[in-house]
């Protein structure tokens, strides 16, 4: 057994359940440069599971923090969620999983730090859930991501995540009235397996902030984060 193939197996001993259909698993953990790289042999990626994971994940969210937080309201539920499931958070809960070293991932990305990258770790957390409803179900999807995830939950009540930029913006623009506010991603550089996005928030119809990332949601994170700055509710930052 190859050091790859043993991780994989820890793996399934941490999530504790037999699967079904093995092949949903290693499709969770194979990331586009890995295919990128296979592209020959027709090899696809988890980008189809990591969609569907995401939709998993806010709907198991959202029930969970609606039934545990009764007299929180719409908007403290919206801030937690956001804070929750956002790139910092599942690129922590995907390292609890050591999800890192189970990735099939393609020697350029590997080489340039990939099994750490916050975006790939949490784009797999996603594309794992994913892989877990499509072979056991809405409950066991439900029950892997509350194992691993009210850790962070209970950080995100106490104060101590990263933040989340787009939905501070949000709510700041909305109390003075703003409601019209838009992402755009401006340029996509780099090969597939390996790309740069730039984008840009907009309201008023104004360019308010510029970021980059490696992948769309850090992009428009950081685009947030120079918004806030604009407009002084962060210092240090820069635009």
């Amino acid at each position: 057994m190859t050091y790859h193939e043993d991780r994989i197996g820890i793996l399934k001993n941490k999530l504790g359940f037999s699967w079904q259909n093995e092949d949903l698993l290693h499709l969770a953990l194979t990331h586009s440069s890995y295919a990128y790289e296979k592209s020959s042999r027709g090899q696809e990626n988890n980008q189809r599971l990591e969609f569907l994971g995401d939709a998993v994940l806010e709907l198991v969210v959202s029930d969970y923090l609606y039934r545990t937080y009764p007299g929180h309201t719409e908007g403290e539920l919206t801030r937690l969620r956001a804070a929750v499931v956002c790139e910092p958070s599942l690129a922590r809960t995907a390292r609890e999983l050591d999800l890192g070293s189970c990735l099939y991932m393609g020697r350029g990305e590997e080489r340039s730090g990939g099994r750490e990258r916050p975006s790939i770790l949490a784009d797999a957390f996603e594309a794992l859930l994913g892989a877990v409803y499509l072979d056991q179900g809405l409950e066991m999807a439900r029950k892997v991501a509350l194992q691993y995830l009210k850790p962070v939950i209970k950080d995100v009540l106490e104060g101590r995540v990263e933040r989340d930029y787009k939905t501070e913006l949000q709510e700041i623009l909305q109390e003075e009235g703003t409601v019209d506010i838009s992402y755009a991603i401006l340029r996509e550089e780099g090969p597939d397996h390996h790309k740069i996005f730039t984008a840009a928030v907009y309201f008023g119809g104004k360019e308010m902030g510029r970021g980059q990332g490696r992948s769309k949601k850090e992009a428009e994170q950081q685009a947030a984060c120079r918004a806030l700055t604009r407009l002084g509710y962060l210092q240090g930052k820069g635009l």
